[in-house]
Order: C-alpha cells, then structure tokens, then sequence
C-alpha cells in the first residue's frame, strides 16, 4: 500500500467514525443531511470532525495547511480569481460570491440555472459554470470544500431534503471528476431548512432553490476547523 493510498484510508476511517458519533448527538440531524469525505468512501458525503490532535494530524499530512498568517492573501487571491473567471454568471445573476466569517468564501449558484425542475442532474450550461469553478478550486488546494444544496418549500420536508443532497452530490461528483481532490469536497443537505427570501412568492422560492459552495482554509493547528460543518446558511 502506498502512502498517499494509506493516507486517504486512514483519513477516511477517522471521518466516518467522527462524523457518526457527531451526527448521534445531533438534534437537528432531521433537518440536513451530511456524511463521511467526499468520493474517499465512495459517495458518502460531509463531516464533522472532533478535537483529537491525531485528526488534525492526518489531515494535514494528506492535504496540507496554510500558515495563519498567510491564510488572508491566499484567500484573497482565490476570491479575485474566481470574479474574474466568473464575471459573466455574476453579471447574468447565475451566482455570487461572498466572503463569510473566518476567511472562507460562498459562492451561491442558482438551482434553476444548474437544474431541471425535481432533477438532480446538472444542465449542460451549468456544467460549463462548475468547470471554472473547478479550475480555480484545483489551484488553490489548501482548503475545504463543502457543497451545501437548498430547496424551496415546495413539496414534502423529507422530499427536499433528499432533493438538496442529491444536488450537492451532483455537484461535488462534477468538481471531483474535472480534478479536484475528492479528499478536500464535503456535501450537505440542508432541504428547505435554510431561506434566503420569502417562499411566498415565485421570485423569493426561485432565490431559495440554490447551491452554496463553501471554501474553508485549511489553517495549520486548525485544520478540523476547515471540515466541520458549515454555518446556517440562510438569511
């Protein structure tokens, strides 16, 4: 077994377990859906890690850590890149991108521009957004990435729920498979848990049908910071 091989399996094993005893304690756990790290084990998806010293340990063996005082500029640098490579979906309200607190970044991308009505499989236009995305995320590889689908309230909780994983996973499958590191991607279902504008009206359930994609710094000391589980989302 190689090392890099070894690396992964050992990364793997200690997210499952930690992502478990998380999820157990939970009680929220009805109203999202996240697993394991990205396509390592095949599909499970999201974590949240512990504070054990051995965890940080292997993640920064496997991926690599920033030092703190770098983490600004490597994050800014990543913010002006992706303006620039995906001026024209912001221009057109296909997606924005925010900064959020600890230095990471958002970028929220339109459901009805990535998919198709109850569909989980990305359109051809979308395909083409994520494929920048994805350039940019593979040169900029001490973060995590955490892909978080939302749903409108349309429709039954459980059914949006499933839905809005189903769409991360679409999603974080697309990243993975143009060359991001399937050890750095991490899914999350959060349903119809999290709006950002009122489901009363047509324009606000379009707004809240959505996929934010989350970039965390991987600090060094800090690194299980970078795969716990995102902030609520909405507004």
């Amino acid at each position: 077994m190689t090392v890099k091989h070894s690396t992964k399996v050992l990364l793997a094993v200690l997210c499952t377990a930690l992502f478990v005893t998380a999820c157990a304690g939970d009680p929220n756990r009805k109203t999202k859906i996240g697993a394991g790290v990205g396509a390592v084990l095949g599909g499970l998806t999201g974590s949240q890690l512990g504070d054990e010293s051995g965890t940080n340990v292997a993640i920064g063996a496997a991926l690599g850590a920033l030092a703190g005082g770098a983490t600004g500029r490597y994050m800014d640098n990543q913010q002006q890149e992706l303006n620039e490579k995906l001026a024209a979906e912001q221009a057109r309200d296909v997606l924005d991108i925010t900064r959020l607190d600890s230095d990471a970044l958002k970028i929220g991308v339109a459901s009805d521009a990535s998919f198709a009505v109850d569909s989980s499989t990305l359109s051809q236009n979308a395909q083409s957004t994520f494929n920048k995305i994805a350039n940019v995320l593979k040169d900029y590889e001490k973060t995590a990435i955490h892909v978080v689908g939302h749903t409108d309230s349309t429709g039954s909780e459980q059914h949006n729920l499933e839905l809005s994983q189903k769409r991360a996973q679409s999603v974080a499958g697309f990243l993975t498979g143009r060359g991001v590191d399937s050890q750095r991607v991490l899914t999350w279902g959060r349903g119809e848990s999290e709006p950002i504008a009122s489901n009363d009206t047509e324009a606000g359930r379009a707004e809240n049908r959505r996929v934010d994609i989350v970039i965390k710094p991987i600090v060094e000391g800090q690194e299980k910071q970078a795969f716990s589980e995102p902030p609520n989302l909405g507004s």
